[in-house]
């Protein structure tokens, strides 16, 4: 009896001091973690409060750059200050570049000349191949050296996925995806380095798209044709020191017309070859950052510019010797690029241009940077491509083979719109491993383009203004 007694009390005893163990281990924990959680508030809190204080100009920042009522105009005038700078910088060094090839030029000839080579060899060698390259290093490097760092500038800023954040409503309105405002912005520099960006959109579909319409984005290649007829015939009328600054402003409204009609195609793709709902976006917004220097010019300069002034390269070498050919060619009393121009004349006249033109655009397909060139060799009949040692010169040239103000306009607007450079459709072919979508990114820009200067000149000449 006794024992039971006494086992009953240890028992109890027992359960007693495992009630009061758990009852500490249970505090223990709850302190702990009580403590975990006072912390990482007091943390977050801490750190809250120093973003505030020390990023309060980067919301602020934001809240204008992203805004509707200022993110676009803010986009039109940094757009129209690279346009500028761009245009500004690039004349002298094109100068001295086109002077050096034109001296480096002589040397050839004279070369060739002592080593009694065959007048045609040296036409196709010199003045054809090496001319064209010449043509497109002169005119092609020199904004490229300029634009791109600009670009870059932004793009290390953090102000690039802005532009992107403000146009993804629009983009997704025409069944695009908000990463493709990116690719356009890449399409600036070069429209084959646009399509390769492609690739950070998801959607196969929108990435189709995206590679599809990137061509309406003038690339550097384009920018010296509408730089120097909105000169001419826009800008020329003022006075020299507003010229720049008119010309960069006809620049960039010639770029929104091709941001918008970007939006239109896109919309018309996403409703009948390419139909679709368009991905949302998840885009986080990188801090503002100081650029670092050295790797803007590496990126810049290396893998952008050099890049692809190294496809142009390519390309257009083979197109000045071809060119060189048909220019010297004859059947009967006129050269084959005559015959050719002769039959395109009247396809021409209908959007309110001439045959030569349009041929000069066709022989430009390798690289845009040649249609001037090739196109002052057929109104001056030289046989070789020449390039204009002024503006005032190409004007008068212009003028004196029957150009207009509506001559002038179509001729932007084909610019604008025509056909991407070969370099491009290979890399479209590349980037989507498909003939037909490569066929789809030549005919859709060249009967958009078509279409739009059909219409602006059947008008213009309805209401009598040419």
């Amino acid at each position: 009896m006794g024992l039971s007694y006494t086992h009953s009390w240890l028992d109890i005893a027992s359960d007693k001091a495992e009630e009061i163990r758990q009852r500490y281990d249970n505090r223990i924990a709850d302190l702990i973690v009580n403590d975990l959680y006072s912390n990482a508030e007091e943390i977050a809190r801490k750190a809250i409060i120093s973003c505030r204080r020390s990023r309060g100009w980067d919301k602020k920042l934001d809240d204008i750059l992203t805004s509707r009522r200022f993110g676009y105009p803010v986009m039109m005038v940094l757009l129209g200050a690279v346009f500028w700078l761009t245009i500004v910088g690039a004349n002298y060094p094109s100068d001295l570049l086109a002077l050096l090839f034109s001296r480096l030029q002589e040397q050839l000839t004279r070369f060739f000349s002592v080593t009694a080579v065959p007048g045609w060899f040296h036409g196709v060698m010199v003045l054809g191949l090496f001319e064209g390259v010449a043509c497109v290093v002169s005119v092609m490097l020199p904004p490229m050296a300029i634009f791109f760092p600009l670009f870059t500038l932004l793009e290390d800023l953090g102000y690039l996925p802005r532009v992107a954040f403000n146009l993804d409503h629009v983009f997704k309105r025409c069944g695009a995806c908000g990463k493709q405002a990116l690719t356009m912005c890449m399409g600036f520099g070069c429209n084959a380095a646009g399509v390769v960006s492609c690739r950070i959109i998801d959607s196969p579909r929108e990435r189709i798209m995206a590679m599809l319409t990137n061509n309406f984005v003038p690339c550097n290649g384009r920018f010296p044709i509408l730089i120097a007829i909105g000169t001419i015939f826009i800008a020329g009328i003022l006075p020299y020191g507003l010229q720049s600054a008119v010309a960069a402003g006809v620049v960039t409204a010639m770029v929104v017309l091709g941001v918008l009609i970007t939006f239109g195609v896109s919309w018309l793709l996403s409703h009948t070859i390419l139909r679709g709902e368009a991905s949302s976006m998840v885009l986080e917004l990188p801090p503002y950052r100081m650029p670092q220097v050295v790797p803007v010019i590496y990126r810049s300069i290396i893998d952008r510019t050099i890049f692809v002034l190294r496809r142009a390269i390519i390309m257009a070498a083979p197109a000045g010797a071809l060119t060189w050919i048909l220019a010297n060619t004859y059947i009967g009393d006129f050269s084959i690029i005559v015959h050719v121009a002769t039959w395109l004349q009247p396809l021409g006249q209908m959007i309110g241009m001439d045959g030569f033109i349009l041929l000069a655009f066709i022989l430009g397909l390798p690289a845009n940077e040649i249609v001037i060139p090739i196109l002052l060799m057929m109104y001056l009949s030289t046989g070789q491509m020449v390039d204009f040692t002024s503006l005032e010169e190409l004007r008068q040239i212009l003028i004196n083979n029957g150009w207009t103000w509506l001559t002038a306009v179509n001729m932007m607007l084909f610019t604008l719109l025509h056909w991407p450079c070969t370099t491009t459709l290979l890399t479209v072919y590349k980037e989507s491993g498909s003939k037909k979508w490569t066929a789809m990114s030549f005919l859709i820009p060249t009967v958009t383009a078509f279409l739009v200067c059909l219409v602006f000149t059947q008008a213009v000449q309805l209401l009598g203004l040419v």
